[in-house]
């Protein structure tokens, strides 16, 4: 016989429990009624195969939040417990697959705001918009009428009489034509590159006078060369400015554009050229100090004045006849 342990447990402390479902093991969910305030996520974010545990329950929260609700990496690291280093990867895997969308926008008052766009059904939301655009396709081809087929080449009619006897050219109608609208002048190019960096120094601190003009990299690129005309044609930054800055519009809302339209509109006109026909002035002579009498008077150079040169003319004109 098998030696008897006084210190085992019983054997009904061990029994195994026999489940009457046909699964015996995994998961068991207990479902109850939820109040108002539950949010419904998707299997397809719930069971996605590719997306960490870290990128499913962000995207399960911040599709928790009211419209307007701060997402950005700062705000979801004091939320949760992991850095942010993890979180602005699992946000990265998010935009990979869709579920994420970021947008950098321009607000009325220059301020750069990134919008987060949340999308619960990424492959939904594609497939919508497809049909929606593929309609917008077929409805615009309904509407528009077919476009007439190109008219011939005219014939080259051989000139006529004029009622004065004169042939008139040929080719020539005889109806006045409708001028056509003036294009877009466009915008003043500098002769050098001299004047560039100086040009788009004033274009970055155009922002220190109204907050509104902050501009970008991109239209501070484009809108260089324009400013450098300026200042090829002997236009001041201090005047450049306040023909930039004066005089704006309550709502701002293209920055770029305006100033485009104002360097292009309010171009000064060169310097003129000095004639050659007309010499410059000769500047009068430097002030010098007699050495006589110490006294100042205009000379090329250095020595006496015309009294002590001449001592006999200044005393009879002192004098006067007498």
């Amino acid at each position: 016989m098998a030696e008897q342990k006084p210190n085992a447990p019983a054997r009904d402390r061990y029994a195994i429990r026999r489940s009457p479902g046909p699964h015996p093991s995994g998961v068991h969910q207990v479902t109850e009624y939820q109040d108002p305030g539950y949010t419904i996520v998707g299997n397809h974010l719930t069971q996605h195969r590719s997306l960490s545990g870290l990128a499913i329950g962000l995207a399960a929260y911040i599709q928790s939040l009211p419209e307007g609700a701060p997402v950005d990496i700062r705000t979801l690291a004091k939320r949760f417990p992991e850095g942010r280093d993890r979180i602005a990867a699992a946000l990265r895997e998010l935009e990979a697959y869709g579920y994420l969308e970021r947008v950098r926008r321009r607000t009325d008052d220059g301020r750069v705001v990134t919008l987060t766009i949340s999308y619960n059904n990424p492959q939904a939301t594609r497939a919508r918009r497809a049909r929606e655009t593929a309609e917008q396709a077929k409805r615009r081809t309904a509407v528009e009428p077919p476009r007439p087929s190109p008219d011939p080449a005219p014939v080259r009619q051989p000139p006529q009489p004029s009622p004065t006897g004169q042939p008139s050219p040929a080719g020539r109608p005889s109806s006045t034509a409708q001028p056509s609208s003036a294009p877009q002048p466009p915008p003043p190019q500098p002769r050098t590159r001299t004047h560039h960096p100086p040009a788009a120094a004033l274009l970055a601190n155009l922002r220190r006078d109204d907050p509104r003009l902050l501009l970008s990299v991109r239209d501070i690129q484009r809108l260089t060369p324009p400013v450098a005309a300026w200042l090829e044609r002997g236009a001041t930054p201090d005047a450049i400015r306040s023909a930039l800055t004066t005089g704006l519009p309550d709502t701002l809302r293209h920055p770029a554009a305006l100033l485009a339209h104002r360097l292009t509109e309010l171009l000064p006109p060169p310097l003129p050229a000095v004639s050659p026909i007309d010499p410059p002035r000769a500047r009068p002579s430097p002030l010098q100090t007699c050495d006589g009498c110490d006294r100042a008077f205009r000379a090329p150079a250095p020595g006496r004045c015309r009294e002590c040169r001449h001592p006999a003319a200044a005393e009879s004109v002192a004098i006067g006849p007498g």
